[in-house]
């Protein structure tokens, strides 16, 4: 699933006065703080994910999932077919056996979901996508598809090319699980989580960085037979386990405070450092700003040749403002504005979102911080009053 993020802009204007100030509450890398407002809709959604547009170049976004913008492309281009050459097997690990699903199965696994995905777009199909997304990642899907109804927009189609995929042994107990990494030089990189379920494969977390210049993608370890090692979420032998972190990056958004464990950039000291200034602006605008961040579904995490982890989890975030005293009005933009229909708020308004993050933790003894390498984000509902 691709992902691309747009910016949701808050107004909050002062009618006394006439006086304006605007922030966007999911800051994007190129686009922070705040500017002068305008009641115009926000020329960009809030965040989804898609497929890429080879030519001219596309700005990348994910119709189902959203993470900045979304590129138009043509369901042309296939998933790559299986070349890896097996080496000599290897005893497998303790608990776990060789899984069933083969490299070859898994790319059509995931070729299968990226062309019903970009049909589903197609049609903004909602019923379709419950084949194909399981938990938070099928809300937000779906929610992307309502707002872009009541929008009256369509969703990007197309497929992202030539996908990589890491598959973990079995752990009993534990469903399979494996990963696909796709990247467009100048578009973005997707990185898909698909899970087993009963009624087939599912997917279920994603994330994109949208960056020209993505950030550092480490290495997953593979056994001697090609074959990923999978974590629990209390693992050890890392700077903290996977759900710690995950707790801990949420939590510094949540409180607004920069967390020194985490490398600075936009899904981390940025966001932290926006939060913390629209707190203070919308305190001198008479309202006050509540945040919560909410970890939702299992963490999942891959050992990576370092000696670190890669973790993949979601959220569920609610961004609520209060006017303390009568006089200013908050409208939002974006896709949340689309869910309120563009209407201005004197008392309080709220927007929640799904997120969903993928972040390199180093391993114990390391000097370096861990650093959250994409995220997928989709308002979910908002309302006001």
């Amino acid at each position: 699933m691709a992902i691309i993020a747009f910016a949701v802009i808050w107004l909050v204007t002062r009618s006394t006065s006439g006086s304006s100030l605007a922030a966007n509450p999911t800051p994007d890398p190129s686009d922070t703080g705040w500017e002068k407002a305008d009641s115009s809709p926000s020329p960009t959604p809030e965040s989804s994910r898609s497929t890429p547009e080879p030519t001219p170049k596309p700005t990348p976004t994910k119709s189902g999932k959203e993470k900045s913008p979304r590129p138009e492309a043509t369901p042309t281009r296939k998933p790559r077919t299986e070349t890896r050459t097996t080496p000599p097997p290897a005893d497998p690990p303790a608990g776990s056996r060789s899984p069933e699903l083969t490299a070859r199965e898994a790319y059509g696994i995931h070729g299968r979901y990226q062309r019903g995905l970009s049909a589903a777009q197609a049609r903004k199909d909602q019923a379709a996508m419950a084949k194909l997304e399981h938990g938070l990642a099928l809300e937000m899907t779906r929610a992307s598809f309502k707002t872009a109804e009541m929008q009256g927009t369509s969703l990007a189609t197309g497929i992202w090319p030539n996908p990589q995929v890491w598959i973990p042994r079995h752990v009993e107990g534990t469903a399979d699980w494996f990963v696909a990494v796709s990247h467009e030089p100048g578009v973005a990189r997707i990185v898909d989580v698909m899970s087993s379920a009963p009624g087939g494969w599912r997917l279920v977390a994603s994330a994109a960085d949208t960056r020209d210049t993505p950030a550092r993608f480490p290495k997953i370890a593979t056994d001697g037979e090609g074959y990923a090692t999978s974590l629990p979420e209390n693992a050890t032998g890392l700077s903290a386990p996977p759900r710690q972190i995950a707790r801990a990056h949420l939590a510094s958004l949540e409180n607004a405070e920069i967390d020194s464990r985490f490398e600075e950039g936009p899904w981390t000291s940025e966001a932290s450092l926006f939060w913390h200034q629209e707190r203070v602006r919308l305190e001198q605008a008479d309202w006050k700003l509540t945040l919560s961040y909410r970890l939702e579904g299992p963490v999942r995490a891959l050992r990576t040749s370092d000696g670190g982890a890669l973790v993949w989890y979601g959220a569920r975030s609610t961004e609520l403002r209060e006017a303390v005293r009568e006089g200013a009005k908050v409208k939002l933009k974006g896709s949340a504005a689309v869910r309120t229909r563009g209407k201005s708020f004197a008392r309080s308004v709220s927007a929640t979102y799904g997120r969903m993050y993928v972040t390199h933790v180093p391993p114990v003894g390391s000097n370096e911080p861990a650093r959250v390498l994409g995220e997928w984000s989709d308002v979910l509902e908002s309302h006001g009053d």
